[in-house]
């Protein structure tokens, strides 16, 4: 007879794998190390072994960043980020998800993108492309942008502030929604070979869209999707941020590097759903940067290697890029505090005034960070890392975690052999996958958005 416990779906933990279409990703410097492989992030080969491992693993997703900038704030310039490979070079993440999903049948594929630098009209098409391409497994992690540099390349002379950024992305998400959902009705296309009608005129609506920011007159260019609507990620845990996330997300993603923060900001998230009429809160997922093996000593002589070739510099590149504050001209050990950010508004926090209990010195965030970057590191056994998992869960009530990668496929090869295995056992982490799109699989009752979303109540003229 099986002792496994029984867990209902809340209590199942969501896992993801963190990834970026770069070299390295959160933890500079580990290009190095002989056993990672993200130098290889140019070759498809590469990733295809990736997806086919963190399917194996029946992690829910893929979940891809991204920035369309260089981190230029260290220093005053981008020579840090070249010199070390801090995320540049960097490609596309959307080429990717195609070529994944011809060799995987159930994971999901979140990719960043952002409402900032291009026009809403051609990027819905995109997704709806990758929507019918993938069978429906398809989410947006909707971003602001927070590199200056990315603004200047596209003409802009400045960073937008922060909160009018969102401002624009509201608008953004809205013209998408008129689109993907009440452009084409469901039986617009006919395909009649009798009367060579492919699809009805009458039943594909233009938009009509005039707003402050976007003006798109026309009807959407492709024909619905499995899901209309991608799943909706948001990663913001700022005040406007939260409120944007509590009106659209379907899934929230953080990086809190304390319990006490994420505590805080998945409470904020839960109150801000309320407040919005939500009638289920999103799941919160926390970014998380796990080392495990088959002992807690070699997981631990893993950690130290990595430690080895981790770079201080580049982990401070990445934080002045988040933050908007130049590490560079700070005193070392000197408490981070008395700063603003147009940048990335809760990664500042987080080591400033989220946590009253810290106060932490650049040093000691260059040290934190050169594993894993502004997310905590859990080193361990199986045994060990399920343990530290299921006490954050307990202790902040967070839903689930985007897993970085240190040493890659490394790292995801130990998630998938030893922690997965050891969070089935315990009925914390599924079985199976669910059937459907990935909306369904993350626990949707349709493939389309639920009716309390925004996404399901836009209406446009004549439809």
């Amino acid at each position: 007879m099986s002792t496994e416990p029984t867990r209902d779906d809340a209590q199942r933990i969501h896992l993801n794998l963190f990834t970026m279409n770069t070299v390295g990703h959160l933890s500079p410097g580990l290009w190095r190390h002989p056993s990672d492989q993200s130098r290889r992030y140019t070759e498809l080969p590469y990733w295809l072994d990736i997806a086919r491992t963190a399917e194996a693993g029946l992690l829910d997703a893929i979940f891809f960043a991204d920035v369309l900038g260089t981190y230029d704030v260290y220093g005053g310039n981008p020579e840090a980020a070249l010199r070390g490979g801090v995320q540049v070079p960097v490609n596309d993440p959307l080429q990717l998800v195609p070529a994944l999903a011809s060799v995987t049948e159930n994971i999901g594929f979140g990719v960043t993108a952002s409402t900032s630098f291009e026009h809403p009209f051609p990027f819905a098409r995109r997704m709806s492309t990758l929507d019918h391409l993938t069978g429906g497994r398809v989410g947006w992690n909707v971003v602001t942008s927070y590199l200056g540099s990315g603004a200047r390349n596209v003409g802009l002379e400045a960073q937008v502030s922060h909160d009018r950024r969102y401002d624009i992305a509201e608008e953004y998400l809205e013209v998408c929604y008129k689109l993907w959902q009440r452009s084409w009705d469901d039986d617009a296309i006919v395909a009649d070979a009798a009367t060579g009608v492919f699809a009805d005129p009458e039943r594909v609506h233009p938009i009509a869209h005039q707003g402050e920011f976007f003006s798109v007159p026309g009807f959407h260019l492709a024909e619905p999707s499995p899901q209309r609507t991608p799943v909706i990620y948001q990663a913001g845990a700022s005040s406007r941020g939260v409120r944007f996330a509590a009106r659209h997300a379907e899934h929230v993603f953080v990086a809190a590097p304390t319990r006490t923060v994420l505590r805080k900001q998945v409470q904020a998230v839960r109150d801000a759903a309320a407040e919005a009429g939500r009638d289920r809160t999103p799941p919160v997922l926390n970014q998380l940067t796990v080392i495990v093996s088959d002992t807690d000593a070699h997981a631990q002589q893993l950690f130290e290697e990595y430690l080895d070739v981790a770079s201080p510099e580049g982990a401070l590149t990445l934080m002045s890029g988040w933050t908007g504050v130049d590490f560079s001209q700070l005193d070392p050990d000197a408490p981070l505090t008395g700063h603003s950010s147009n940048a990335i508004q809760s990664a500042l926090a987080a080591f400033t005034d989220a946590d009253p209990s810290r106060a932490w010195t650049p040093r000691e965030i260059a040290d934190y960070a050169r594993i894993g970057g502004d997310g905590p590191a859990i080193v361990g056994s199986a045994s060990t890392v399920a343990d530290a998992i299921e006490e954050i869960v307990e202790e902040t009530g967070v839903s689930g975690f985007n897993l970085a990668a240190v040493s890659q496929p490394e790292t995801l090869r130990g998630i998938v052999e030893h922690l997965v295995p050891e969070l089935q056992s315990r009925g914390r982490f599924k079985r199976e996958y669910a059937p459907g799109t990935l909306r369904e699989k993350l626990g949707g009752s349709a493939p389309r958005p639920a009716t309390d979303h925004p996404a399901a109540q836009v209406r446009i003229p004549g439809a």
